[in-house]
């Protein structure tokens, strides 16, 4: 495969990550946020000029695209998602090319403070002569997961400009609010109508995943008593200190994100909604395992517990809501997806590096609702913070190993 994707990957992803469109956990309305449509409008439009089939954007707020197949091979879904991380400023992003990096620190022209070092990040170091795309310092890039969209969009516009290659059905959805854990409905394997699929939202080269955290998130309710501070003396009940009791009996030291690695769970103070009279904590609870997730929101309940005991006229409630489950708990039953994509990365001459995601992914309940759904990389570095960047030339690997996975399929009428 010869084809230079890196033109179209480039301008692709410098269009898209300059589109705000992150996503709102406060909200509950599908899409979270009405930004999102800016993005979702986009691609509809795009994919019906490149001439994809049956594009649509579904009232759950997915776009749904075709690329009909020309030989007798398995459906497959190509998917990512068009919502960036709430937890840093997404707002007027201005992504910037630094075409053929020379190594050495990457400066910020918006925080000149700011540094990226490939002494910290030797990832980086690898990349001398690639095309470095970061943002300008005060806004995360978005590369997460809009190089996965860009990723999907330059594959599938190269299969529709060149009919004479031999390919099975390909479904395309892009999805919004993948980063609030919102982005599959239960109505998205019916509509998609595919026997297995793959979400282009992964890492460095060679990143497989079919393994991801288990997944709740916990909200904390404190209602204290509020009085005049002046006539407060035994009378005032302040929910900020029983917040703060809270937080701080939670175990800091083995059990947040900031002091565990590979295997291990954690406990994530999210956000603190409120005041003196009444405060909202919101954690995310992760486990690679049911039982660890379990005892982790245990924890949590009983901390709660303890601390209401030392101020019974507060009213202290601890509600935890089922996200996401470790997909590896259906695709260990049947490993085809990941061997296919095993196979394409190995006719590549990529080294398939699996490993867990200390997070998850559209494909994690996808997977749950029947659709196994691996994660591939696709360079990405560094999400959401002001750090992110991502090679164009890891990108164009993830374009061809994309194309690389329908040969795989052609091979086979069923996995």
């Amino acid at each position: 495969m010869n084809n230079d994707f890196r033109a179209e990957l480039t301008e692709r992803l410098m269009q898209y990550t300059a589109i705000d469109s992150q996503s709102d956990e406060l909200s509950y309305k599908s899409p979270s946020t009405d930004q999102q449509f800016d993005m979702l409008n986009l691609l509809k439009d795009q994919l019906v000029s490149i001439g994809a089939k049956e594009v649509q954007l579904t009232d759950y707020g997915v776009v749904l695209a075709t690329v009909p197949g020309n030989i007798s091979a398995p459906p497959v879904g190509f998917l990512a998602h068009v919502d960036t991380a709430p937890q840093f400023n997404a707002s007027g992003v201005k992504p910037r090319l630094i075409k053929r990096y020379k190594g050495g620190d990457i400066t910020f022209p918006d925080d000149p403070k700011l540094i990226l070092s490939p002494q910290e990040f030797p990832y980086l170091e690898d990349k001398i002569g690639h095309d470095i795309i970061t943002a300008s310092g005060t806004t995360l890039l978005g590369a997460d997961d809009k190089a996965g969209v860009s990723i999907i969009m330059t594959a599938i516009n190269y299969l529709l400009k060149n009919p004479s290659i031999k390919h099975g059905p390909v479904r395309v959805a892009f999805t919004p609010d993948e980063e609030i854990g919102r982005g599959v409905k239960k109505q998205l394997p019916t509509d998609l109508n595919v026997e297995l699929a793959y979400t282009f939202d992964g890492g460095k080269i060679g990143d497989l995943s079919y393994e991801t955290f288990s997944a709740d998130k916990a909200e904390v309710s404190i209602k204290g008593i509020s009085i005049h501070p002046g006539l407060a003396k035994d009378k005032l009940v302040n929910a900020i200190h029983i917040a703060s009791k809270i937080i701080s009996t939670l175990p800091k030291a083995t059990l947040t994100p900031e002091t565990t690695d590979g295997r291990e769970g954690f406990i994530y103070a999210t956000d603190i909604l409120g005041g003196s009279s009444e405060i909202i904590l919101r954690f995310i609870l992760r486990d690679f395992e049911l039982t660890g997730l379990k005892e982790k929101g245990d924890l949590l309940k009983q901390v709660c517990k303890v601390v209401g005991a030392t101020e019974p006229r507060a009213k202290i409630n601890c509600k935890i809501t089922t996200q996401y489950r470790n997909m590896r708990y259906w695709l260990q039953k049947d490993m085809g997806p990941v061997r296919i994509a095993e196979a394409a990365m190995k006719n590549l001459n990529i080294q398939p590096l699996p490993q867990p995601i200390r997070g998850g992914t559209d494909g994690s309940l996808l997977t749950e609702l029947g659709v196994p759904t691996p994660n591939l990389f696709t360079g990405m570095q560094n999400i959401h913070g002001p750090l992110e960047w991502i090679s164009v030339q890891d990108m164009e690997e993830s374009t061809k190993l994309c194309l690389e996975i329908l040969k795989e399929l052609s091979k086979a009428e069923h996995l």
